[in-house]
């Protein structure tokens, strides 16, 4: 397990505080034993082609047009985004140019069966480029 052209360990977490703290343990442990996890991957991400102020400039000029139940929908998107935000900052911030970090955007449904299962390899190996 510790010959890095025979094994990897892909760490997948969520950009959440205890998921990207969980993973950071991990990283460490598996680095103790010498088994390479460069790669980590930061599912369930609310539009990673965006960041949140840029979502807030939309929702700030748009929410007045809003019914009163979409108002509260995306405010709380909002927070969930900001909150999101944050923690993938402190996931490019620790793991840098070390580390091979994609993040994979939340779904509208499970990945299930061999046409989704393709559709979300796609995007592992294709993922979104947040230069843009």
């Amino acid at each position: 397990f510790q010959d890095p052209a025979m094994t990897a360990f892909v760490c997948v977490c969520i950009p959440e505080f205890l998921s990207i703290y969980e993973t950071e343990r991990l990283v460490q442990e598996l680095s103790k034993f010498g088994i390479d996890s460069h790669n980590i991957v930061v599912n369930q991400v609310l539009f990673p082609e965006k960041d949140a102020e840029e979502l807030g400039e939309w929702y700030d000029s748009s929410k007045d047009a809003l019914p009163k139940e979409a108002r509260e929908i995306c405010g709380k998107m909002m927070a969930r985004k900001r909150m999101q935000d944050k923690y993938i900052g402190q996931c490019f911030d620790l793991y840098g140019d070390d580390f091979h970090v994609v993040l994979m955007p939340l779904l509208d449904h499970e990945v299930r069966g061999v046409e989704k299962l393709k559709d979300f390899s796609e995007l592992l190996i294709n993922p979104i480029d947040l230069e843009e």
